[in-house]
């Protein structure tokens, strides 16, 4: 008895985890993605997306392809999902739904198949399903729809604006953004911790640590909690 119980015990801290991300080419997801091609524990992780990440690694293997027409992924232990555009990008609010709620629960759908019971996403503050912003009700409706997946861990980043360097990414301005940013800034001792600007590299740690840790059912991080991470 005593034998089979260490060797149980060797074989869960032996583990090394396979990783599912989706929108790596992103601030925060490059972040994660960085995080987990350096984490020893990790064996190996599978990017999606229309575009590969721009990076190699023997552990990475990038799966180019639409993510509303995902195949059968290989098996996973967890996933972190950080897609997102906003209306002006993507041309008009259909698209900006096909986006930031189809392809985001498309992405948690098929990662659930492939059997990941932990799941990190990027959201936005103010999410709100019943919400009469479009942007915030979009963004509600992404986490309702992934609360009732059944993973086991659910961890949702709430992030204030965004501080990174999007156009070294190859990505357009987002309208507003910049004098948002430059005005957070400024005003950062302020500002309450939630509505402070917040650099990507911090909301990518956040959740991995939450995700780590393993709490039980949905976790909610807001912008305040996730600074300086």
């Amino acid at each position: 008895m005593g034998v089979g119980v260490k060797t149980e015990m060797q074989m869960a801290t032996n583990h090394r985890r396979v990783v599912l991300v989706a929108g790596a080419t992103g601030l925060v997801g490059r972040e994660i993605l960085s995080a987990l091609l350096a984490d020893k524990a990790v064996a190996a992780v599978h990017c999606v997306g229309r575009r590969a990440p721009g990076v190699t690694h023997a552990k990475l293997t990038a799966h180019v392809l639409e993510l509303n027409a995902l195949p059968a992924l290989p098996k996973v232990d967890e996933c972190f999902i950080a897609l997102g555009t906003t209306i002006k990008v993507a041309g008009s609010q259909a698209a900006f739904r096909a986006v930031d709620l189809d392809a985001v629960v498309a992405v948690a759908h098929a990662a659930r198949s492939a059997g990941a019971t932990r799941l990190g996403v990027v959201s936005a503050m103010g999410a709100d399903a019943k919400s009469h912003v479009f942007y915030n009700r979009i963004k509600g409706e992404m986490e309702q729809s992934l609360t009732r997946m059944g993973f086991d861990s659910l961890v949702i980043a709430r992030p204030s604006l965004i501080d990174g360097d999007r156009a070294a990414l190859g990505q357009s301005d987002r309208a507003g953004e910049g004098i948002g940013l430059m005005l957070a800034r400024s005003l950062r001792r302020l500002l309450p911790a939630n509505y402070r600007a917040i650099v990507a590299r911090d909301i990518a740690h956040a959740l991995l640590r939450a995700i780590h840790a393993g709490p039980p059912g949905v976790v909610t991080l807001l912008s305040g909690q996730m600074q300086g991470g």
